[in-house]
């Protein structure tokens, strides 16, 4: 009796086991365009975004210029500051923002927004021009190299957004 009580607990256990692997979670691949952070050396600033790629299509028709776009992809970007600080040569308080830009062939308008939690960072039809903090021009460059994901940068002069071979420096400091 004692030895089928046994074989009748282990063949239990060992069907459960068996079980669980097989219901085991699915995970996904990664996202088309993945969410990063990019940091300021002393931390002081943090930029939070979803790295959109070319994949084969162009930089004008992903985001073109003279017309607002999300800088990223999925949720808006949202840059934080943890103390009071001059970005492109305005002055912003401490805190965190929605950050869109509008593209331009020599020069890009980097918009600051308090409106948090958007999709897509106020592009559009659902920008809210009442709640934007601020709006600086900072010059648009070429690069030979060409950079497949957007990617945002930090160096002792600031912020740098790159994506295909366009490149904008931000000066923060």
């Amino acid at each position: 009796m004692k030895n089928s009580t046994i074989f009748t607990t282990i063949a239990f256990a060992f069907m459960m086991l068996l079980s669980t692997n097989v219901n085991a979670q699915k995970f996904a691949g990664l996202d088309k365009s993945p969410l990063d952070i990019s940091m300021s050396k002393d931390k002081s600033v943090k930029v939070v975004y979803s790295r959109p790629q070319l994949k084969g299509r162009d930089l004008s028709t992903l985001a073109p210029n003279g017309k607002m776009w999300r800088t990223g992809a999925n949720e808006g970007t949202e840059i934080t500051f943890s103390k009071n600080m001059r970005f492109g040569g305005k002055d912003v308080k401490a805190g965190t923002y929605t950050m869109t830009t509008i593209p331009g062939e020599k020069e890009w308008t980097i918009v600051l927004n308090s409106n948090l939690d958007t999709w897509g960072g106020n592009a559009g039809s659902s920008y809210n021009k009442d709640t934007e903090v601020t709006r600086v021009m900072a010059p648009a460059s070429t690069d030979s190299n060409s950079l497949e994901a957007f990617s945002i940068a930090f160096d002792d002069a600031g912020m740098h957004l790159g994506w295909g071979t366009v490149r904008v420096a931000i000066p923060i400091n």
